[in-house]
């Protein structure tokens, strides 16, 4: 009988399941319906459930986990992607602080990649995020060690907050800014790091929150 290959990604370092899913995302887009895909991950207690919640929506299953130390090897199987009516999240961001940034952007990016229709409607000093070389920072007294924070979520597999909305974007994401907010805290709109971000107030973000399934206001 013919044994198929099983295809094998190490992801260990990453401990937030949001980057899992970002980097095993093409491998699993590469495989044939049936196929496998074998990963070497750290042994962190949230990883497995949050695997199989995706796999319920983006088609694929954890069919085995094995413990192997301080690490352990979880199978994941492709299947057809379940069938499922459109939903809609949206999600506003308003701080602009390095450990304040990381819930809102996450929950977005966790959305879309189950495949929701998101939109994040961006705020207040959070439109920071916007400008080009943007990086977070630590609030009051801490903000001296700020570097030595984002190296350490880095690490762990928390992305700066641009590159998130860069994965937001990849994925299909609506990025609304405060237009007031934009002039409040001298981000120039002609001169964003990223295109395609609608300028509007609350009118305009208050229509997309009235059709969306799911809002989230941290």
């Amino acid at each position: 009988m013919r044994t198929r290959s099983v295809t094998e990604l190490d992801v260990r370092g990453l401990t937030i399941t949001t980057a899992i899913a970002e980097a095993v995302r093409p491998a699993l887009r590469d495989l044939a319906i049936g196929e496998e895909l074998e990963l070497v991950t750290e042994r962190f207690v949230a990883i497995v459930p949050d695997l199989q919640a995706w796999g319920r929506f983006a088609g694929h299953e954890v069919v085995g986990v094995v413990p192997d130390g301080d690490q352990q090897r979880i199978r994941l199987r492709k299947t057809e992607p379940p069938a499922r009516a459109p939903w809609r999240v949206a999600v506003v961001v308003s701080s602009d602080g390095l450990e304040e940034l990381l819930s809102p952007l996450g929950f977005a990016l966790a959305a879309a990649l189950e495949g929701a229709d998101v939109a994040v409607y961006i705020q207040g000093p959070a439109v920071h995020v916007l400008r080009p070389g943007f990086k977070a920072r630590m609030p009051g007294v801490w903000r001296p060690f700020s570097r030595f924070a984002r190296a350490g979520m880095e690490r762990s597999g928390h992305v700066s907050a641009p590159e998130k909305v860069r994965q937001l974007q990849a994925l299909g994401a609506h990025i609304y800014a405060c237009g007031p907010s934009l002039q409040q805290f001298k981000v120039d709109a002609d001169r964003m790091a990223f295109a395609n971000v609608t300028v509007c107030e609350y009118l305009t973000f208050m229509e997309v929150m009235a059709d969306a399934d799911v809002q989230l206001y941290p």
